[in-house]
């Protein structure tokens, strides 16, 4: 699905290249950096961004690696995990700070839908120096003990399998199986151990995460969605919770802000709702 909105080059360490798409109002008194969710390509945020710029944000959509405009797609030759998702957002920051010095006197939030909320407050937390403000859109914590009956014993046989599977296939096949897209075989076992532990702790990070998150003082905002039983309470809680000393709060889109049920995906298609929800906490809690 092609867009005519503008876009920023992004080269990662490992030569990945990707593209930010670029939407912003003409006097943005603050950033968004977006972080899509598994198997949705940066492409499907353009309606949020731009509901996102009458908030007066300037946002920068990142592009999920194997999907859209990345170079890379899962194969058994070719494997990534979090540890190269996570230097994919080094990467984007780094561009979004080179724009001009005078953007870079505005205040930078990380946001993220989903899975992608969870590696965008993980980003957040390994940046102490430069405190980032994060945004959890239906999001939680995967781990099993976080979500009720029948739930818990249904996601610890998947988040068993599903790795397996993608050994056996060489990538995810997401497509087939209905559930995210194309997804490479690291990120689903990086994936299925946070789900199985509670704790992040992917190969190849030599950074404590679960410490890093712990010393988060940023605020964050935690939204869920009112019908996302991908995301129970539970879930959303047991992540905010590994952060006790930032400033968190907590936000329910109903199913009559938009116009239907409220769930996982489809708030996307009438965003309004959420971009007026994190504009009025950005107010509060990061522009005071």
């Amino acid at each position: 699905m092609p867009h005519n909105q503008p876009t920023l080059g992004v080269t990662a360490p490992d030569q990945h290249r990707f593209e930010l798409i670029h939407v912003a109002p003409k006097a943005p008194s603050w950033r968004l950096l977006m972080v899509p969710a598994m198997g949705i390509s940066a492409r499907h945020y353009i309606d949020f961004a731009q509901a996102l710029t009458t908030q007066n944000a300037e946002v920068f959509v990142h592009e999920w690696r194997g999907l859209g405009s990345s170079t890379h797609r899962a194969s058994r030759e070719v494997d990534w995990g979090y540890r190269e998702l996570l230097l994919d957002l080094e990467a984007s920051l780094a561009v979004i700070q080179a724009q001009s010095t005078a953007a870079n006197e505005t205040p930078l939030v990380v946001a993220g839908h989903s899975l992608g909320a969870q590696l965008g407050l993980l980003f957040a937390a390994t940046h102490p120096q430069t405190p980032l403000p994060a945004v959890c859109i239906a999001s939680g914590a995967p781990y099993f003990k976080a979500f009720p009956q029948p739930m818990r014993w249904g996601l610890r046989v998947l988040f068993r399998l599903m790795p397996q599977l993608a050994e056996w296939v060489g990538h995810y096949p997401g497509q087939r199986l209905g559930f995210a897209k194309r997804e490479s075989r690291s990120v689903m076992r990086d994936w299925a151990m946070s789900g199985r532990t509670g704790r992040y702790q992917p190969a190849g990070v030599d950074t404590n995460l679960e410490a890093a998150l712990e010393h988060h003082t940023a605020p964050i905002l935690g939204i869920r969605m009112e019908n996302d039983w991908f995301v129970p309470p539970g879930s959303l809680q047991y992540l905010l919770d590994k952060c006790p000393n930032a400033p968190t709060q907590t936000r329910m889109i109903e199913a009559s802000g938009l116009g239907g049920r409220a769930d996982h995906y489809r708030w996307m298609r009438q965003p309004e709702t959420t971009a007026q929800a994190i504009g009025e906490w950005v107010s509060v809690c990061v522009l005071g």
